[in-house]
């Protein structure tokens, strides 16, 4: 797997980094995955390939991503971006699941042991894709800390996630009309690390030879 870096940017630029990813690995048949990190500025809404953005109060940008899926505030987060080749008979499911793998191994670094999503009932109630809980997300201890999403081209996959820091509950709940429970950040589980010290943790995980061969 290749990393690509860390780097923070609009919305706009990094749906357009996740859809460069996605087109020029199907235009060289990239053999070999690719990952990138990045954070956002200013804070975004994206919104699901087919959502419908009527419940929005036009207060953040607001961008539009490949992937189906719900509404996602990106503020204090990491975002991941995934792009590989989807196996000959592998099934969605699977592919979230091979890919949250690389999460969680990740987090077992930092002592944390997190678990593959999809206890929690979902109702189409929510706009806000963290309140649900599927097999593409990734819990500790049952609450979300991870939400994904993922679109399929020309036999590749892209699968890209949130990855929440922190996040900021009254404006969620303002934003999105709705309590927001369920989910947990990396700054709850550990108080002591800063976002700049998960990235280059995160960074030198996936640019370690033994994850590189693995």
């Amino acid at each position: 797997m290749k990393y690509l870096g860390y780097s923070i940017n609009s919305g706009a630029e990094n749906m357009r980094l996740d859809s460069l990813m996605l087109e020029k690995a199907i235009e060289n048949q990239l053999e070999e995955s690719q990952i990138r990190l990045y954070g956002w500025a200013p804070r975004c809404i994206s919104l699901g390939r087919n959502q419908k953005g009527d419940f929005l109060t036009g207060e953040v940008d607001i961008v539009r991503r490949l992937t189906g899926g719900r509404a996602l505030l990106h503020d204090n987060e990491i975002t991941y971006c995934y792009v590989g080749k989807a196996g000959d008979k592998e099934s969605v499911l699977e592919s979230y699941k091979k890919i949250s793998s690389i999460l969680i191994d990740f987090f077992k670094t930092l002592g944390l042991e997190l678990e593959i999503g999809g206890n929690k009932k979902v109702s189409t109630h929510y706009d806000y894709c963290m309140l649900l809980s599927t097999g593409a997300d990734v819990c500790y201890q049952g609450e979300k800390i991870i939400g994904s999403a993922q679109c399929r081209k020309n036999g590749y996959i892209l699968q890209h996630g949130s990855i929440l820091f922190g996040y900021d509950k009254e404006f969620l709940e303002k934003l999105f009309h709705e309590e927001v429970k369920g989910i947990i950040t990396v700054k709850e589980l550990l108080p002591e690390i800063t976002k700049e010290e998960f990235v280059e943790k995160f960074s030198l995980f996936l640019t370690n030879p033994v994850f590189q061969n693995s």
